[in-house]
């Protein structure tokens, strides 16, 4: 079973990958792998909103009001990349919403376990964010018109979350923290390291 961290990825071209480096200053290989661990955080933490009360309906609303006449991902990628700055490619207002007050945390964990760093952490995961967005807006209203409804995202990204669960990985083990695995009800450093490194070290 495909992920849609799979789907996500297998659309992003070798240029589009290079474009992401270049920006980070990273090479292919690492940015690679930065990608695949942060898009699973991403949809992970996206999941869990939306299984709360009206996380869906909220998310929901934002595809459809901000995303759905966008373009695809690689015009998304540019935008992004180019500085253009509308609520479509607000990477960073967009994080805020997926990771509320744990975002801080959720970027020193991926630039830890990635070797990335804090600060380009963030900048992937706000390159990222408006990638996921557009994407699950077209799954969402590919037609224009909404193709879905607050419950059938919330399922999809319920299904996801699943899925890297499954898979593991680092990519899945980043997943595991930032869904708050030991329930616990706290997101903190400790937990992202741990977790992070030790998907690392297991040779995810």
């Amino acid at each position: 079973m495909s992920s849609l961290t799979d789907e996500i990825f297998s659309q992003l071209s070798r240029a589009d990958v290079q474009q992401i480096g270049s920006q980070l200053g990273t090479g292919q290989a690492q940015t690679a792998g930065a990608i695949a661990a942060a898009l699973p955080m991403i949809l992970g933490a996206m999941g869990r909103n939306t299984s709360q009360a009206d996380g869906a309906d909220a998310l929901f609303g934002a595809l459809g009001r901000d995303h759905a006449s966008g373009g695809g991902i690689a015009d998304i990628l540019g935008a992004v990349l180019g500085g253009q700055q509308n609520r479509q490619t607000d990477g960073l207002g967009q994080l805020g919403h997926i990771f509320g007050g744990q975002q801080p945390q959720a970027e020193a964990g991926l630039g830890q376990a990635t070797g990335l760093g804090s600060d380009k952490a963030q900048m992937l995961l706000k390159i990222l964010a408006p990638i996921v967005m557009a994407y699950l807006a077209k799954r969402m209203f590919g037609g224009g018109a909404a193709q879905g409804s607050p419950q059938d995202l919330g399922n999809i990204l319920g299904q996801e979350r699943q899925v890297q669960q499954q898979q593991g990985g680092l990519g899945g083990g980043l997943l595991g923290a930032v869904l708050d695995q030991d329930g616990d009800g706290q997101l903190g450093l400790g937990d992202l390291l741990k977790v992070g490194m030790g998907a690392m070290r297991g040779g995810g």
